[in-house]
């Protein structure tokens, strides 16, 4: 985790300063002191204390607003928060997040949104999804070493098959199964249910052998392991979904050489000599992956912004930002899109990459 100055105050100091900055921002600071009395009897009694609907919708929206390596934050004030503190069973974790995806998908209008689980407290277990999202691709190392599918999964999938998962297609696309914990017990393991996640198989516009290739890909992406921290309070069960930056899909999951690595395969088959890099063949074979993603969601009506309108975004983000008095913190390498990059706005700005809460943390 990240040390932040947050981090280092104690319950009621972070309570204190995440209480007086969001009630200011919502305009209801004659409230503060009275709310920030409840609490201290609240953590005097239990050791903790429990946000309200308000604090938690609020909170986790700054956490959003917040997230130093997240280039979509003009949006922040629309994130949808579920709101699943009350489960106790796996069958209601299963539940939830079986909710969290048929409500972000929306039928491709892909919703922002979040679903947070009970928090960690004195006496009482909170969960831990081990997915890195929720949504992910299998892959399955053969006994010569070489992966199908995606191989930054590799390792978790041999996780998810000595619990016993079984796949006997094993494809380049099988859709790995949930995986959740709740602390001192075993993980429980439970399949994605049939129809839930949409994918979008990908075509070009004007390349015909592309399908050829039979790509696909999801349309939601939705980050699960990482905790989420209001006011002092860890939430680490806290799923949440944007929707994708074509080059996230294009230049990263597909492109990448320890991912899908599909730029040898696209640049050969475009007859490209890739002996030669004077001739800019991973370039030229990228910009036709990227222009494949985003012909492909927009002909599937799912939500995807490009990487030039998403960096204009988020400098129009930066300059809202100023006018309310707040500081851009940004991790500059994570903002940048990994193509074109110096063709875009935020390549050619400067940021702090100081972290405060609210916030998202990786475990």
């Amino acid at each position: 985790m990240h040390i932040t100055e947050t981090s280092r105050l104690s319950l009621p100091e972070a309570a204190k300063e995440f209480i007086k900055s969001a009630y200011a921002e919502l305009g209801i600071s004659d409230q503060a002191e009275s709310r920030l009395d409840e609490i201290s009897r609240q953590i005097s009694a239990t050791g903790t204390y429990v946000h309200t609907r308000t604090e938690l919708e609020h909170g986790a929206r700054m956490a959003w607003r917040n997230s130093n390596r997240c280039i979509g934050r003009l949006y922040w004030k629309t994130l949808k928060i579920l709101d699943a503190r009350e489960a106790e069973t796996d069958q209601e974790i299963f539940d939830a997040l079986c909710r969290h995806l048929e409500f972000a998908t929306n039928g491709g209008e892909i919703r922002s949104s979040i679903t947070i689980f009970r928090p960690a407290s004195p006496g009482s277990a909170a969960p831990r999804i081990l997915n890195d999202q929720l949504i992910r691709y299998a892959g399955y190392r053969d006994e010569s070493g070489n992966i199908t599918g995606d191989p930054s999964q590799e390792q978790f999938t041999r996780m998810c098959v000595e619990m016993g998962w079984t796949n006997p297609e094993k494809s380049r696309f099988d859709l790995l199964p949930w995986v959740w914990q709740w602390p001192g017990r075993e993980p429980v393991l439970a399949e994605v249910p049939s129809g839930l996640v949409m994918e979008v198989p990908l075509v070009h516009p004007f390349l015909e052998w592309w399908e050829e290739l039979g790509l696909k890909w999801h349309a939601v992406p939705v980050i699960s392991n990482m905790t989420l921290e209001i006011g002092g309070i860890l939430y680490t069960a806290a799923p949440f979904n944007g929707w994708y930056m074509g080059t996230e899909v294009g230049s990263r999951n597909l492109g990448d050489v320890n991912r899908y690595n599909l730029l040898p395969l696209i640049a050969e088959k475009m007859g490209l000599d890739t002996a030669d890099p004077a001739i800019l063949w991973k370039d030229r074979a990228l910009v036709e992956l990227n222009t494949s993603v985003l012909h492909s969601y927009s002909r599937a009506g799912v939500s995807m912004t490009g990487h030039h309108e998403a960096s204009e975004q988020f400098v129009h983000f930066e300059q809202t930002e100023c006018k309310k008095g707040r500081a851009t913190n940004a991790d500059w390498a994570w903002i940048v899109p990994p193509m074109s990059a110096s063709a875009t706005e935020v390549f050619h700005r400067e940021y702090q990459n100081r972290v405060v809460c609210p916030n998202f943390f990786y475990r």
